[in-house]
Formats: structure tokens, sequence, C-alpha cells
């Protein structure tokens, strides 16, 4: 999916290259702030980050797309709303709590949007909340609407770093991707590192241009761009109540072309993706599925799913492993509850881009599972460093040293329908970081 082959020796050279792609586009401004607060539900300290995107003037031209779960936070049930509204003025997020099912939650959103209205003199209505986080619990939205100022205050047009370094919970390291095109940009920052297998969305997804794209074309480019890219990954198979991408334009630059405009948003988001899952809660590797000769594409992707949320397949790539019956047991799992006939002998797999299976047998020998081992070491981020206590496994960086995938290939023979599915391993940070969420 990505398009670039990306790799940073240190923090400091990743940070780098983020402020290089972060060049807001004309017409935004962000600002971000931090405070601390007591969650009514749990007598122990907490921080929060306040972020905002606020446009220089209100805009018709703008759309979003959010989760499918049948538990959706309140922002969303109010984000759901503010698509109807004739203009959008400014997006506000939260971290650290998401509303959701918590005892007047809409009201708590619809407070704080109240609040932020009235100090960017804006209605209500032209603001889209947004909030990540533990769910259940409680917004603080007394703090939340004392501290908005702060935020405010620091409001400036030259980088969205801010923003994007404000949104994250997890994460190890915040997200930005950049296209350019007819003088103008587009510009998108993401959160998300668990709890991700999205339906219609990603966990928080922003995505800021200035090129002139009206609203009744942006929203069906939107929706197909989210079903190519953010809909094709899976960090753990859960789809979380939060889920939102915002698309919103200022409207400063012509663009002729809305192919080209919609090619370059799909690339934005393609490494979007890429980058979620390869700063997903206690990722090792990346795996990226590409299924070819299925009957159609919602079986190719159902297979690539398969594989990729497969525990036994994902902790063996874990271990760097190449314990190549389990991808075949995942791909004759999928195809076995469903009404695809599968012919094994016309179907090949490979691993690493070295075949693996085919003529109905696997095709491994020692020399081949030397390789295979190899390819799995190359493609891991980190390696796991055992904490003293044995139990608090923690990443020993928080940046992405390189790009690369364990790369699986699945050809069916059975017609054309495709897909690249990313995925990544299962690991002992990943059992760490939700075992320990809240504590």
């Amino acid at each position: 999916m990505s398009s670039t082959d990306l790799r940073f020796a240190s923090r400091d050279q990743h940070r780098s290259w983020l402020a290089s792609q972060a060049r807001l586009p004309g017409g935004f401004r962000v600002g971000s702030s931090v405070f601390g607060f007591t969650p009514f539900e749990l007598d122990k300290p907490a921080k929060m980050k306040l972020t905002i995107i606020a446009c220089d003037r209100p805009t018709a031209d703008f759309a979003a797309v959010f989760t499918r779960n049948a538990f959706p936070g309140a922002p969303v049930l109010v984000g759901k709303r503010r698509i109807e509204e004739p203009t959008l003025g400014a997006i506000v997020i939260n971290n650290k709590i998401s509303n959701v099912c918590a005892p007047d939650g809409v009201q708590a959103s619809e407070r704080v949007c109240a609040a932020a209205a009235g100090l960017l003199n804006l209605d209500p209505g032209q603001i889209l909340p947004c909030s990540t986080g533990v769910i259940g619990w409680r917004l603080p939205v007394d703090a939340m609407v004392a501290h908005l100022p702060a935020a405010l205050a620091t409001l400036q047009s030259a980088s969205v770093l801010p923003a994007a370094e404000g949104i994250c919970t997890t994460d190890l390291f915040p997200k930005v991707r950049r296209a350019e095109l007819f003088g103008g940009s587009i510009v998108g920052i993401a959160k998300g590192a668990g709890m991700i297998e999205p339906n219609l969305a990603t966990m928080l997804v922003y995505l800021l241009t200035d090129l002139q794209v009206p609203r009744n074309r942006m929203r069906p480019l939107l929706r197909t761009t989210a079903d190519d890219t953010f809909n094709r990954m899976s960090i753990d198979s859960d789809t979380s109540t939060s889920d939102t991408v915002a698309l919103v334009s200022s409207g400063q630059v012509p663009c002729p072309e809305i192919n080209a405009f919609h090619a370059a948003l799909t690339q934005v988001c393609a490494d979007l993706t890429e980058d979620i899952v390869r700063n997903g809660e206690g990722v090792h590797h990346v795996i990226r599925v590409k299924v070819n000769g299925a009957p159609n594409r919602h079986i190719a992707e159902r297979i690539g799913k398969a594989i990729v949320n497969s525990p036994l397949f994902q902790c063996a790539v874990c271990g760097n492993d190449p314990n190549v019956g389990r991808l075949v047991m995942a791909v004759g799992k999928e195809i076995g509850a469903g009404s695809t006939k599968l012919d094994s002998s016309r179907l090949r797999l490979s691993l690493g881009g070295l075949e693996i299976f085919s003529g109905g047998a696997f095709r491994l020998d020692r020399d081949k599972e030397t390789a295979l081992v190899r390819h799995l070491r190359d493609a891991e981020l980190y390696q796991s460093v055992v904490p003293a206590d044995g139990v608090t496994f923690k990443p020993p960086v928080d940046y992405p040293p390189h790009e690369r995938c364990v790369e699986v290939g699945v050809d069916l023979d059975l017609g054309n329908g495709q897909a690249v599915i990313l995925g990544a391993d299962r690991s002992h940070e990943y059992i760490s970081e939700n075992a320990d969420y809240r504590s």
C-alpha cells in the first residue's frame, strides 16, 4: 500500500521527517493543550489532551465516515448530525476518555461544542466533537471547558504536528502523511493502535486540504477511499466504538481534475493505514497479504482478513517462526466456512516471495526454511525486551525503524477478485498493554 520505503535510524530522524510532511494546507489552524484531572470512576490522577482543528472560515465542503459498531460513542452520534449541517468551522478532539455509553454522554459532547463555539465565534452546530480513550467513563466536562482557552491560545497555521501528537493515546508515535498537487495539498493525521478492524473508518483520522472539492463529490470519494484503505486492515479484529474519518476542504486552491485528487487522497489514506498498523499496540511485524484469483473482491478481502486475524499465525510471525501450516489453516478455515469451492491443486501460497504451497502440497526444504526465517527477521520492527518483573513489556523504540512487511501471497486461481490486506503479529507487549490499559 505504502508509496515509500522509509527507514529511520533514530527518533529524532523520524520526528524531523514528520515535521517535513506537516505543513498545513491554507485555511487551517491547529492547537493543543494538556491538563490534569481525576476520572469520576477511578481515584487516580490522569492527563487529557485537547486538540482543536479550526478553519479560518466555516466551509460547506466537508465529509466524514463513522464506525458501524452498534454501541457508538456520543461524539459519533453528534457527528452524524453534524454531517447534515450547512457548514463546519472546527473539530474538537480529546483523548483519554472516549465518551461511549456514559451517562449524559451526548449532552457532555454538546457542552464542549458550545463552549468551543463561543470562543471561536461559531455556532455549536459548526463544531465536530471527537473522543478516544477508555470506554464507559464520563468526560470531565467542566475541566475541558476550563482548559479550552489554553488550547485555543496555541492555534497556529504552520504545522499539523501538534494535532498529530495531541490525538495519540497508546500510539508510540504520531502519524502524518501528505500529497501535493495543483499548487495545493492534502495533509492527513491519524491515531490508532488497538481495537482496530474498521467498518467504514479507522480510529481517528483527519484529512485537510486547500483544494476545492465540493461536498457532493467529496463524500462519495471519502467512502470509496475508506473502503479501499482503512477497511483493509486489522490489528486485533475489533471494531472501535469511536471510529471517525473526516475530510475538510478550505477551498483556497482550484482543483481541475477530481480523479487526480481521488488518487492523491487514496495514497495519503493508504500510507496512514500502514502507519496505523505499524504503530499498533505491541506490533513487531506488519503483515501484508495480497490475495489474487478469488471469485470476487469480497471473498479476497475475507481470506486476507482471516490470515491476518489468525491468533496462531500472528504468534508464529511474532516469534519469527515460518509455521506455514497455520497460513494454510487460515485460508482453509475461511473457505470452508463459506460457499466457495476450493481446488487445492490450483492454490498457490508464498511467504516473502518464496513459493511454499502449490499443486496441493507444501514446497519446503531446509534452504527455504532458512530463507523464510530471514524474511521474518528482516521485517521485524524491534525485539522484545523482557523486563525485570517479567510482566511489564514495553517496546524499546518509539519510532518506526523501517517500512518492511511480512509479505504473504495467496492465489486461488478461481476468478479476478483481488485485495491487499494489512495486519500485524501478536506479542507480549499487546497482552501487557491491554491487560493494564485502565490501571
